[in-house]
């Protein structure tokens, strides 16, 4: 789209989801009758379709505050303005949001540090770290076992399994069991979860962390990866581990599998083999 196409679509979006909550149906047909049919053409490459010209723009309204998910409707993803839920949204200063992205970032992801928020902001490394010291007295710095960078904490916030937290302690709780993730749940699981070099230790780092694979995960790390492949009421599923499995785990790999059948509605077969596909087959 050309600059005034998006700005156009940017303020209709803003003006459309002011007072509604919207499915994207409905936003499409909202932006459309507001800027013209150009905005309504199927031009944008997506899973297996093509998307409406307009939603090339629809990050960009999220960046300048007018759209954040509203709430569901049955199995539908809504749109709405973050002004019906933050009336002083607009005018909140900007020092006070950003102390409030940092710690909401460290409650859902932390421990974590200043480059790790940078990455995840899709902001400079140099301005997160400005941000964090600006911010010391207000957070909790803590070790975590592996790993020589200090991390960071939200002083009402629970520390993962792997930190030491200091100097107040904090429970973590240690992951066990077997697994399987697929795909959406694999993204949150890397990005809410840090360093990957304690997920993914050994050959987790090189199988699996530069695709995009279903894992399986053992006690908290990745340990293989997984696949399945439906044919009318059956559903194949291959898991690659890239350990042996101990009997008992094997036993739980069982109830995984016959879990992902009840949930997918189908039979489902095991086969413990490699993993042929690419990612995100």
């Amino acid at each position: 789209m050309a600059p005034e196409q998006s700005e156009q679509v940017i303020a209709a979006v803003g003006d459309a989801l002011r007072d509604a909550e919207l499915t994207i149906d409905e936003l499409t047909e909202e932006v459309v009758a507001r800027t013209g049919p150009w905005a309504g053409d199927l031009v944008m490459p997506a899973f297996q379709g093509m998307w409406p010209r307009w939603r090339q723009s629809m990050h960009e309204a999220g960046i300048r505050g007018l759209l954040c998910f509203g709430a569901g409707r049955g199995r539908k993803v809504t749109y709405t303005s973050p002004r019906r839920f933050l009336p002083g949204f607009a005018a909140e200063e900007p020092e006070a949001a950003l102390r409030g992205v940092v710690r909401s970032y460290l409650r859902a992801y932390g421990p974590s540090t200043p480059q790790r928020f940078a990455h995840w902001l899709n902001a400079p490394a140099t301005w997160a770290s400005e941000l964090f010291a600006s911010l010391e007295a207000e957070l909790e710095r803590v070790e975590v076992e592996g790993v020589d960078a200090p991390q960071w904490l939200a002083p009402d916030a629970s520390a993962s399994a792997f930190a030491v937290p200091r100097p107040r302690d904090v429970a973590a709780d240690v992951p066990r069991g077997v697994r399987l993730l697929p795909y959406f749940d694999v993204y949150a699981y890397r990005v809410g979860n840090q360093p990957p070099a304690l997920l993914y230790p050994g050959r987790a780092s090189e199988r699996v962390l530069r695709g995009n694979f279903q894992v399986l995960l053992v006690d908290g790390e990745v340990a293989g990866l997984w696949h399945q492949r439906r044919s009318g009421r059956r559903i194949e599923v291959t898991v690659e581990p890239l350990a042996p499995l101990s009997r008992a785990r094997r036993s739980a790999l069982d109830d995984q599998v016959a879990r992902v059948g009840e949930i997918l509605e189908a039979r489902p077969t095991l086969t413990i083999g490699e993993v042929t596909v690419g990612g995100h087959a």
